[in-house]
C-alpha cells in the first residue's frame, strides 16, 4: 500500500459531478490528478454502491464540504463502480443527491491497485482515505475493513494538523497550543 511521503498516482478517471443534474448528458466529467492545481485532495475511497455503510459515509463527507474547501481541499469520493451506478444511486439515495463533491469511478480498477487498497477476496476497494498535499504526496492514509465505517470528522482535524507544518498532540484540534520542542 502507498503511505506518507509516496507519491499519489496519477490518474484520469469518469465521475459524477457535484449536485444531480436534471440532465443526464451533463452528469459525467473527466478527473484527473491535475483536476485541482494547488490544492489539498481528500481522496476516499468506498466499496459498493448500493451498499449499507458506504452512504452514511459519503454523506458526512458531504455535510463536512465546506469545511474542507474552508482548508482549501478538495473531496473526491471514488469506489470501483461505474459512473452511471454512481449516478443512478444518487437519484436513488436522497441523502446523496445533493452531493458537493465528485463521485469517481476506478472501474478498472487502476487507481485502487495503484495505491494497494484493493480487497483480495471481494476485488473492490477497501475504505481508504488519503490526504495528499498540493505537490500530490500523501500526508495522511488510513484504510478500513469492508465493514467499519470511518470518521470523517477525524478527517478534518488530520488536515488541520498537517496544514499548521508543526508538531500536532494526541487529540489536538485547532486553537489548541502545538508541541514546541526546547
Amino acid at each position: 500500500m502507498l503511505t506518507v511521503g509516496d507519491k499519489f498516482p496519477e490518474f484520469a478517471l469518469k465521475g459524477v459531478g457535484a449536485g444531480l443534474p436534471k440532465n443526464p448528458s451533463e452528469a459525467f466529467i473527466d478527473v484527473t490528478n491535475a483536476s485541482y492545481p494547488g490544492k489539498w485532495l481528500v481522496v476516499f475511497f468506498w466499496p459498493k454502491d448500493f451498499t449499507f455503510i458506504c452512504p452514511t459515509e459519503i454523506a458526512e463527507f458531504g455535510r463536512l464540504n465546506g469545511e474542507f474547501a474552508d482548508r482549501d481541499a478538495q473531496v473526491l469520493g471514488v469506489s470501483t463502480d461505474s459512473e452511471f451506478v454512481h449516478l443512478a444511486w444518487k437519484r436513488d439515495h436522497e441523502d446523496l443527491r445533493d452531493l458537493p463533491f465528485p463521485m469517481v469511478s476506478d472501474i478498472k480498477r487502476e487507481l485502487a491497485e495503484g495505491l494497494g487498497i484493493l480487497d483480495r477476496d471481494a476485488g473492490v476497494a477497501l475504505r481508504a482515505t488519503f490526504v495528499v498535499d498540493p505537490n500530490g504526496i500523501i500526508q495522511h492514509a488510513s484504510v478500513n475493513g469492508l465493514n467499519v465505517g470511518r470518521n470523517p470528522q477525524e478527517t478534518v482535524r488530520v488536515l488541520d494538523a498537517l496544514q499548521t507544518d508543526e508538531l500536532c498532540p494526541c487529540n489536538w484540534q485547532p486553537g489548541e497550543d502545538v508541541l514546541k520542542v526546547a
